[in-house]
């Protein structure tokens, strides 16, 4: 998490360095970007097959190799070469974590494990930007990715002696399976990637029709398979259905609120880019404290409940944000930050527990896939939709971003009734 969020804070010092435009340099994020999101699905499943231990630590020693490929790289080009094939080893780790989590807890604390990985997640996200001023403000920028090699060697040896097996899978690996799912989310991507980034409706229009068609492909061939890859067989169970859509919405808004705030802050508002990093990050240590207290709560409250409160929650806070005053101060902003993170964080782990724990324990991966896949594709979705509005609303700095931060608020209203329509899945089920 440090190193995703590290590496899009240093992409203009990244791209003055190797003498590429910025809207090239956005390539090294959305390559990373672009390698998660074919492989989580494929991996997840795999992990069912030759165990959870197996993709993660395969992963991880992919993540380290590639970092160092990164720090090494000698121009842009093999720069994106090697986010790319971090991005996969990346995917090792995300696809599984949850189904690890689920394997080493006890049911019964299985959302304090889960709460835990979210402050985790949260914290790392924070620390991002301000680890990368730090590595700047004393070195270049390969040792953004240098610094991943020694973390990683250490993250190895604790895995390999901590992690446990898994019981595996007697399916085959279905391969034509992994290459739809790759193109069917590969394809929806980069259309949306290509209308976030102004590429217009009509360019990014074959792609997200590639996208479905591959997709309906990988739905037809799945259906029947006893444990299909696209988990179609855990999208029957309607608690699991709702949990993702709720995911997505969330996500979206997210998405939305941290794809304007950039664009209000500095270009609306005149903060400094510096500012405007320290300005977001109360969201994510408002989300760090309120996870593990979430997971503590459901013990109490179901968790639909909770998922509900914190997106209404969430949604107030984007709505807040949306209608700040012409010139607001630190506090005006800070509170709101506050509001919506920390609804985001009561929302997250109870959301997450109740994907991975509605499906059997054999199917841990395809949920703990399913999980991640939900996340990368709302974030992606609420990132074109500010490129949308930021391109009918040219000239307009304050404008356009409230604009995107009202849409981030009415989809975590949506989320939070999506949420609430859970007690009754639960209830009929």
């Amino acid at each position: 998490m440090i190193d995703s969020t590290i590496g899009s804070a240093a992409l203009p010092t990244i791209a003055r360095a190797l003498d590429t435009s910025p809207a090239s340099a956005i390539w090294a994020t959305n390559a990373y970007q672009l390698a998660v999101t074919v492989s989580l699905l494929p991996l997840a499943a795999l992990g069912e097959i030759i165990g959870y231990r197996r993709v993660y630590l395969g992963g991880l020693v992919l993540f380290t190799i590639a970092s160092l490929g990164c720090a090494m790289a000698g121009s842009f080009e093999g720069l994106v070469a090697g986010r790319a094939i971090q991005g996969f080893g990346a995917a090792g780790l995300m696809s599984v974590n949850s189904a690890i989590i689920r394997f080493i807890q006890p049911r019964a604390r299985l959302a304090r494990g889960l709460g835990l990985n979210a402050m985790i997640v949260s914290s790392a996200a924070a620390a991002g930007p301000t680890v990368a001023g730090l590595i700047l403000g004393v070195a270049d920028w390969p040792w953004i990715f240098a610094v991943n090699v020694p973390i990683g060697l250490g993250a190895l040896l604790i895995g390999w002696r901590a992690l446990p097996e898994s019981p595996r899978g007697r399916q085959r690996f279905d391969i034509v399976s992994a290459l739809l799912s790759a193109s069917t989310f590969g394809l929806l991507i980069l259309g949306l990637d290509a209308l976030a980034h102004g590429g217009g409706l009509w360019a990014a229009l074959p792609q997200v029709l590639a996208g479905l068609a591959a997709g309906a492909l990988l739905v037809r061939r799945q259906v029947g398979v006893a444990k299909p890859l696209l988990p179609v067989d855990l999208l029957r169970i309607p608690v699991f259905t709702l949990s993702v859509c709720t995911s997505v919405c969330s996500f979206m808004a997210q998405g939305l609120a941290f794809s304007a705030l950039p664009f209000l802050l500095q270009s609306g508002y005149g903060f400094s880019v510096f500012t405007a990093g320290l300005l977001t990050t109360p969201w994510f240590l408002a989300t760090a404290i309120a996870a593990p207290l979430s997971g503590r709560l459901m013990e109490r409250v179901p968790a639909a409940v909770l998922g509900g409160v914190g997106l209404a929650m969430m949604s107030a806070g984007l709505g807040l944000l949306a209608v700040l005053p012409p010139s607001p101060d630190v506090a005006d902003i800070v509170w709101r930050m506050v509001l919506g993170g920390f609804g985001f964080g009561l929302f997250q782990t109870p959301n997450n527990r109740t994907m991975v724990g509605a499906a059997p324990p054999e199917r841990a991966g395809g949920a703990s896939g399913m999980l991640s896949t939900a996340r990368l594709l709302g974030q992606t979705t609420g990132a074109a939709l500010v490129g949308l509005v930021l391109g009918w609303m040219p000239g307009m700095p304050v404008g356009a971003p409230k604009l995107a931060l009202a849409i981030g608020c009415g989809m975590a209203a949506l989320g939070a009734l999506v949420s609430l329509l859970r007690l009754r899945a639960r209830a009929s089920g």
